[in-house]
């Protein structure tokens, strides 16, 4: 399989996910607030860049320096790739902060062609990006858009809290994705228990697991959890 490599020696989740993700794929995982969807794309970005890929990786919530600092606390150092051009990171946190209805940020991204020339695309979180601009024509064209940079045989990965959209907006983005992951959590007791449901992979030959528990820990990052399968 033609893929992209995220595999790193201190967890299994490349292979419990496939082996990679396919090259020319839409990814979206779909999670409420604190399900662990901006760890799996940080881990996903490093284990990316760690084998030689190339990531832009845009963000609803950290400034740049607060990113690099969030990953140097889960143990994935990533200044060094920042340094070299092989990650793009670009905070869109301030923009949301001051001016949240006047900017229509679907324009924004079908517009700035400098964001998809890495391997792999990160939107996290797409949903508060899209949330104030966005109908069923606009979604409609940013998924055509996805695809026509996925047949370039780049891979996007995309972020919801489906909480965050009209229910007719979501469901043409998990139709439209390859690869769909949903999060869920639930306390038990003092730990949280997080859970991957893979809703959907286009690729039948690749066997993946249908439910993965996972923990996110400082210094460690996301480690896999089989308590966390609920």
């Amino acid at each position: 399989m033609a893929g992209y490599n995220f595999v790193l020696d201190r967890d299994e989740l490349n292979q419990m996910l496939g082996g990679g993700f396919p090259k020319g794929s839409l990814i979206m995982i779909d999670g409420p607030s604190g399900s662990g969807k901006s760890a799996l794309c940080q881990r996903f970005a490093f284990g990316l860049l760690d084998n030689k890929n190339t990531v832009t990786y845009i963000s609803t919530q950290l400034t740049t320096k607060n990113f690099i600092g969030q990953m140097k606390s889960l143990d994935y150092p990533i200044g060094i790739r920042l340094l070299k051009g092989e990650l793009l990171y670009i905070p869109v946190f301030p923009l949301l902060k001051e001016s949240k209805p006047r900017i229509d940020f679907i324009q924004r991204l079908m517009g700035a062609e400098g964001l998809y020339e890495k391997n792999i695309i990160i939107i996290d979180t797409l949903s508060a990006l899209i949330r104030y601009g966005t109908d069923a024509a606009k979604s409609l064209e940013l998924i055509s858009f996805f695809k026509k940079i996925s047949g370039m045989q780049k891979t996007i990965i995309i972020t919801m809290d489906s909480a965050e959209l009209p229910t007719h907006v979501v469901s043409e983005f998990k139709d439209a994705a390859e690869i769909l992951i949903t999060l869920k959590m639930r306390q038990m007791g003092t730990e949280m228990l997080r859970t991957m449901i893979i809703n959907k992979y286009s690729r039948p030959e690749i066997q993946v697991g249908a439910m993965i528990g996972f923990k996110v820990e400082a210094k460690s990052g996301v480690m896999i959890n089989i308590s966390g399968v609920s």
